[in-house]
């Protein structure tokens, strides 16, 4: 076995740590944590302007001093020994052995959708696994109403069980066809829409069932055919099913629309309102100290070309992970979202293609000597990259003795090339074979190099499994990439086209088969729904990750939905998309008003 001497620096002694066969040869900058800062202004060399895109990117939403001036209101100890007492109850509702475990179900769902699972992980695991592994649990499942099992059906799969979708089999007619009766159950049929997200390939009655049960909710909706509560819900599932849905955004709307509830549990309603505040003055705080780093770092005022979305960042950051202990997983993740969002704007706008290759070039040595042929705005760029990413590395080696950086240095290296390629694409005019932008998209979309930086700073166990899986670019990764990329692709096609970028999956598509516009969206909607399937059967599989790290990394999925819904949530962020911002990091919800609708 090889064995290395460390030096690792402290304030107040220099101590030698051995560590056993490191996975590469650690740069010799990286041990003693040396930190390059520019001495040079953003200018850059003698160019024609006319070679240079324009980006047109609207301004910062977003105030400074505004957001340093938030007060962290609910970081109060009254409130967490408050919220501390009503998790306990939940807990023991949770825990209760003796209730009926259909009406379980029902708590455990809320429990979800309200934000408050991760209290619970252990105890709903338990809860179900006794339920799932019972004698009486294939018996009683198939004498249950279409609510309860398509709401039983999916909190399993959410759980991970392989429950089989054969349990739907007796809602059908002899013909194929779903049971008549069904179309006046609004409640079941929403239920089975729902479940029938959590399909895998080749699962054709959960086809089935999301095409009738989407098609007889729209005519509820149109019709009215139930009560208000039920029709919001309605409402909101064919905006987004809930799959698909960021999960504290969720929980925020949940919270609304559960208070409006006259049957509403009283205890879970003020638990998840304290706990969804709570949580939002601990993202006030992280968001504080991650954007006093950004305006250190003056990318955003050197850079008048690039996009200055610190706070958009944040936010994807807080949709793939939220929890309140994991603030250092979530404010090195913004910082890297920040950079690519900065290095993208290199490539797509404003770099000439000689440029990029120095820049590429530049990246894949990770060598501090080659900015010298760099001109000065790249050289900005190159080390903020070089300085954030070796401070990760730094601190993965001082804290768990692995050498990280040829991991997070080959994830960036390889985006770039795929940016140089989309770069090459552009300036040639060429519209590359569909499959052969897909290829390049799964690396180019930056999906990989988040998920990358989000493995190793997770501070789990690392094991050569899951390392071999990340160097390789594991299925799971790329069908994540997938998602990210054809969403962002409906929704920024056009405007990217407007800018000279030719490759995106529409024209790529439209070309190679000739089909429609129409056409050409229909084929990428169906794409995304049998790559969420292989995601879905993802989930459940053996996977060489941690389970919090998958689901992580479907979170990022779901992020890609929600940030392109309704628009270009990063590049041109509108009402709708600073509203979702300021109900999830800047708003608490009001405790006490108990606002209850006259319907049931």
């Amino acid at each position: 076995m090889t064995l290395v001497n460390v030096m690792l620096l402290n304030s107040s002694s220099i101590s030698y740590v051995t560590f056993a066969k490191p996975l590469k040869p650690v740069a010799p900058n990286l041990l003693h944590r040396r930190i390059i800062f520019p001495r040079c202004n953003a200018t850059t060399t003698n160019v024609n302007v006319s070679e240079r895109k324009s980006s047109n990117y609207q301004p910062n939403l977003w105030s400074y001093d505004f957001l340093q001036s938030l007060k962290h209101s609910y970081a109060d100890t009254r409130y967490e020994d408050r919220a501390q007492q009503l998790q306990e109850e939940v807990r023991k509702m949770v825990k209760d052995e003796n209730s009926d475990m259909w009406l379980k179900l029902e708590l455990i769902n809320d429990v979800k959708r309200l934000g408050l699972s991760y209290h619970y992980d252990k105890e709903i695991g338990e809860t179900l696994l006794r339920f799932h592994s019972s004698a009486r649990f294939s018996a009683t499942i198939v004498h249950r109403s279409l609510h309860e099992t398509a709401l039983c059906f999916r909190l399993m799969r959410e759980y991970g069980y392989d429950v089989s979708a054969d349990t739907f089999e007796r809602f059908k007619e002899q013909n194929g066809e779903s049971k008549a009766s069904l179309m006046g159950d609004v409640k079941g049929v929403l239920s089975l829409y729902e479940a029938s997200f959590l399909g895998y390939e080749g699962e054709q009655i959960l086809d089935d069932a999301r095409a009738f049960s989407s098609f007889h909710l729209r005519s509820a909706l149109n019709e009215g055919r139930s009560n208000n509560m039920v029709l919001e819900e309605v409402n909101h599932a064919l905006e987004l099913p809930l799959h698909h849905r960021t999960q504290r955004l969720e929980a925020r709307w949940y919270i609304e629309h559960y208070a409006k509830k006259r049957d509403s549990n009283r205890v879970l309603l003020e638990a998840a309102k304290l706990d969804f505040n709570i949580l939002q003055s601990t993202l006030q705080n992280d968001f504080q100290e991650v954007s006093r780093w950004w305006k250190g770092m003056g990318l955003a005022s050197k850079l008048s070309f690039s996009r200055d979305r610190l706070m958009e960042c944040f936010f994807w950051a807080v949709g793939m992970i939220f929890e309140p202990q994991l603030s250092d997983l979530r404010k090195g993740l913004t910082k890297v979202s920040c950079l690519i969002t900065t290095i993208d704007d290199v490539y797509d706008v404003y770099g000439t293609l000689e440029e990029l290759e120095l820049f590429t070039a530049a990246v894949e040595s990770w060598d501090v000597k080659a900015i010298q042929v760099l001109p000065d705005y790249m050289k900005i760029c190159f080390l903020a990259l070089y300085n954030t990413v070796n401070e990760f590395a730094y601190d993965a080696l001082k804290e768990q003795g692995q050498d990280i950086l040829p991991y997070l240095t080959k994830a960036w290296s390889d985006m770039l090339k795929a940016f140089l390629q989309e770069a090459k694409w552009s300036r040639d005019r060429h519209m590359p074979r569909f499959n052969d932008y897909l290829n390049n998209a799964r690396i180019s979309n930056s999906g990989i190099v988040m998920l990358t930086h989000v493995y190793f700073l997770q501070n789990h166990r690392i094991t050569e499994e899951a390392l071999e899986s990340l160097d390789s670019y594991h299925s799971l990764l790329q069908n994540i990439s997938i998602v990210f990329r054809l969403y962002n692709d409906l929704v920024t096609s056009k405007a990217e086209l407007e800018r000279g970028e030719a490759a995106s999956s529409i024209p790529c598509y439209m070309r190679e088969s000739g089909a429609s516009e129409e056409g050409a969206y229909k084929h990428i909607f169906s794409l995304l729904n049998e790559t969420w399937k292989k995601m879905n059967k993802d989930r459940v599989s053996q996977s060489p990750f941690p389970k919090a790290f998958v689901e992580t990394a479907i979170n990022l999925a779901r992020n890609s939905h929600c940030f392109y819904q309704f628009g270009d949530g990063l590049g041109a962020p509108d009402s709708t998309a600073k509203n979702r911002i300021r109900s999830l990091i800047i708003e608490p919800i009001a405790l006490y008003e108990m606002d209850i609708s006259t319907s049931s």
